[in-house]
């Protein structure tokens, strides 16, 4: 990241299938990991939060609420809907934002960044209607599961702020309830096209990661694509492109591990870099222009014991043949 400039990781911390961090504050959570060899220590948290402050990189720590949330049940069990619909986390229980504010008192004291990711992405509410419990709630209430749905963002995004926190949703928040979010909510595109120029007109800021574009688990997006993707598209108003924050790509880990992440993110990450670094009077309007210096950090970052892909075809392709490390 350093070596291509880019300053910020997000880190997806916990997801359905495992709760890897220890919280002090809640420490069976944590029982939600892959194995208990497979967990980060808060040590561990804040070794690499200083590594990366260290090399001018901030770490964003992101707990995606309500959805995505299945492993957290593992340790609490009263924090799933029920034990055979377990997701998303209980809307009607009082000890889920116990938790919530819990997790990110713990944060406060690691992730110094000002910002917090609070998901709220792929929500499936029907474990919320088919659970009689919560379905009782609801209807007492007076809620519908998207009325549900809209109080738990909130009351997530309100525990933040009570930890110092600005907030990061994704972009499904502000399709489904955008004026109801607080001001300062930062909204992160993701699904397509046409959505940040709806944010920043709405007065919100915008992080772009379309993930036709700057997903970089979809092997078939090219590092041409990487670079050629605009996050400022039908942006045109001076003060609306100063709410598009930057751009992320992204590297989901359902189909990488440590033996081929680097060169699924490498070069395609370096190729948004450069787009998001240089001004756009000074972009390339051709990527031929960009392939030799390209291929030449690639082999660089080979130096540098960086095992990053060839740019000739899709993600994390192996050399079509013998020859220079320039030319692949």
């Amino acid at each position: 990241m350093v070596y291509s400039k880019l300053n910020v990781l997000h880190w997806h911390i916990v997801d359905e299938q495992s709760f890897p961090l220890e919280i002090p504050s809640y420490p069976k959570l944590s029982n939600g990991a892959y194995s208990y060899s497979e967990k980060y220590t808060i040590n561990d948290a804040i070794h690499i939060v200083q590594y990366a402050e260290k090399r001018g990189v901030n770490v964003l720590a992101e707990i995606d609420v309500p959805g995505h949330a299945g492993s957290w049940g593992v340790g609490y069990p009263s924090l799933w809907p029920s034990a055979t619909c377990q997701q998303p986390l209980d809307v009607s229980n009082d000890f889920t934002f116990k938790v919530i504010d819990g997790i990110l008192s713990d944060f406060s004291k690691v992730f110094k960044f000002k910002f917090v990711h609070l998901g709220g992405d792929e929500v499936d509410t029907s474990c919320w209607t088919t659970t009689p419990r919560i379905k009782s709630w609801l209807v007492q209430h007076g809620m519908n599961e998207s009325d549900a749905y809209r109080y738990f963002v909130l009351k997530a995004q309100k525990i933040a702020i009570s930890h110092g926190y600005e907030i990061i949703n994704w972009e499904e928040t502000f399709n489904n309830f955008g004026d109801k979010l607080d001001r300062k909510t930062v909204v992160h595109n993701w699904l397509g096209g046409g959505v940040a120029e709806k944010v920043v007109s709405a007065g919100l800021r915008c992080i772009v990661s379309n993930q036709d574009k700057w997903y970089l688990d979809h092997l078939d997006a090219t590092w041409e694509g990487f670079y050629m993707n605009e996050p400022l598209t039908n942006i045109y108003n001076p003060e609306q492109q100063k709410l598009i924050l930057g751009g992320e790509v992204c590297m989901w880990g359902e189909h990488i591990d440590a033996s081929d992440i680097q060169q699924t993110i490498w070069p395609r990450a370096a190729a948004a870099a450069e787009r998001l670094w240089t001004p756009v009077e000074k972009l390339a309007k051709d990527t031929t222009a960009v392939t030799a210096r390209l291929a030449h950090f690639r082999c660089l970052l080979n130096e540098r014991g960086v095992a990053a892909a060839p740019l000739a075809g899709y993600g994390r392709t192996a050399p079509s043949e013998p020859g220079s490390c320039v030319r692949q």
